[in-house]
């Protein structure tokens, strides 16, 4: 081992930092405890059964090829195939051609921050944020401006008067990030007048749209609410969607939909990265889609999941304190809950680890750390005697906490 390996790091290495998230994984491996923390599909959910056919599928017709290299863009059936999904179900108008394979679309982030950030360039989201994508852009020392939420989204007013200010010292965002359906890690969702708004926004400031949608076919209520993708008429906004929701994250599969300027360079990063994604995958998921399993099991997903978002609302109702806030998603995997202002969640955390229950801090969230009060809870991964022993065991934390006055000093957490 070199003797100070730290002087060979790049400036770049040296600013990474772990994901939050990731780390609180492995609370999960402390006997007995219930955690909330991870955004996990449940396992039960898998559809194991259909996987396993789709394998022999696989073996019969093709496993030569399926073993070995593919091409960078992705196997051309899988693409095909979605992109006749994303014109049905999404009003996404695309071919093959338009559409790029990915390794998860964690790795579609990546490649969007590899093409369109240099060091000191400055991009857009909502906050609370999702914490892969602020991850993603920050390994690419990219600047981040915070513009708030409200009920129907993102605040277009607040929106347009940090551009403008941007505009003033002459910084011009190269473009936004949004999870626009059930987001992460707030469950809400953006209005159709909203989305059509920021396209609006976009084409006028003339800025990209990141627009990622894990969970758009998770809905627990009424039906689908179209992309922003659907109402791109000029190439503006770059789509990302992913498997790992409605078939396995085990698989890493996603997909870009994006233009060919766009979609060129992705490919030409994605050489760089991995030369291909997953060919076996690719195939399997192809067996997936074509076979018409899909949609049934996207249905029998949400069944499972709206159960448990249901099961997770009525004991936080029932057990949370009334100075507590929460948000009430219509799909997807998350509840946002909001607790006085005086409450330190990352100062709690460790009060919630000894009774056995983990969350996700919410400053965590935030490209700038702020936001204390807040944190984010999980309902699709466990089984619902669990969701209802470990909201009671919250509940204790959350009002011993509320008991305790921290006026006289206050308390600045660790790391923090």
């Amino acid at each position: 081992m070199v003797v100070n390996i730290e002087r060979l790091f790049s400036k770049r290495a040296k600013k990474l930092r772990a994901s939050e998230i990731r780390e609180l994984l492995k609370i999960t491996q402390i006997p007995n405890m219930i955690s909330f923390a991870g955004g996990l599909p449940n396992p039960h959910a898998f559809p194991v059964e259909i996987i396993h056919e789709c394998i022999e599928k696989t073996f019969k017709k093709d496993i030569r090829n399926a073993l070995q290299y593919g091409t960078t863009e992705g196997l051309a059936s899988l693409r095909g195939a979605l992109a006749e999904r994303m014109k049905k179900k999404k009003q996404i108008n695309c071919e093959l051609y338009d559409l790029l394979i990915t390794s998860g679309s964690q790795q579609a982030l990546s490649l969007v921050a590899i093409c369109l950030l240099d060091p000191g360039d400055t991009y857009l989201t909502s906050v609370p944020a999702y914490l892969g994508a602020i991850q993603a852009f920050s390994a690419y020392e990219a600047n981040c401006e915070s513009i708030p939420m409200n009920e129907e989204g993102i605040d277009i007013d607040s929106l347009r008067r940090n551009i403008e200010r941007l505009r003033r010292t002459g910084i011009q965002p190269k473009f936004i990030y949004t999870v626009p359906t059930f987001q992460n890690p707030s469950g809400e969702t953006m209005s159709l007048g909203h989305r059509k708004e920021l396209l609006n926004i976009a084409s006028e400031y003339d800025f990209l749209i990141v627009e990622d949608d894990p969970y758009g076919e998770l809905y627990f209520e009424g039906g689908p609410i179209p992309p922003i993708k659907s109402f791109d008429t000029k190439g503006r906004v770059i789509y990302t969607s992913t498997f790992s929701k409605i078939l396995a994250p085990g698989f890493r599969l996603g997909w870009v939909v994006a233009s060919k300027e766009i979609l060129e360079k992705l490919i030409l990063a994605k050489q760089a990265a991995d030369l291909c994604t997953n060919v076996f995958s690719q195939y399997v998921a192809y067996e997936y889609v074509h076979g018409g399993y899909l949609d049934k099991q996207v249905e029998q997903i949400r069944c499972i999941y709206k159960k448990k978002r249901d099961i997770m609302l009525k004991t936080i109702k029932k057990y949370f304190p009334k100075e507590v806030k929460w948000t009430m998603p219509h799909g997807g995997m998350f509840i946002w809950i909001t607790l006085p202002k005086r409450i330190d969640t990352r100062f709690m955390f460790q009060k919630a680890i000894a009774k056995k229950v983990a969350y996700v801090v919410g400053d965590a969230f935030y490209p700038d750390g702020l936001n204390f009060n807040s944190m984010r809870l999980n309902f699709s991964y466990s089984d619902d005697d669990t969701i209802r022993e470990g909201i009671q065991r919250l509940a204790e934390v959350i009002k011993e906490e509320l008991t305790i006055s921290y006026d006289e000093e206050p308390f600045v957490a660790e790391g923090v």
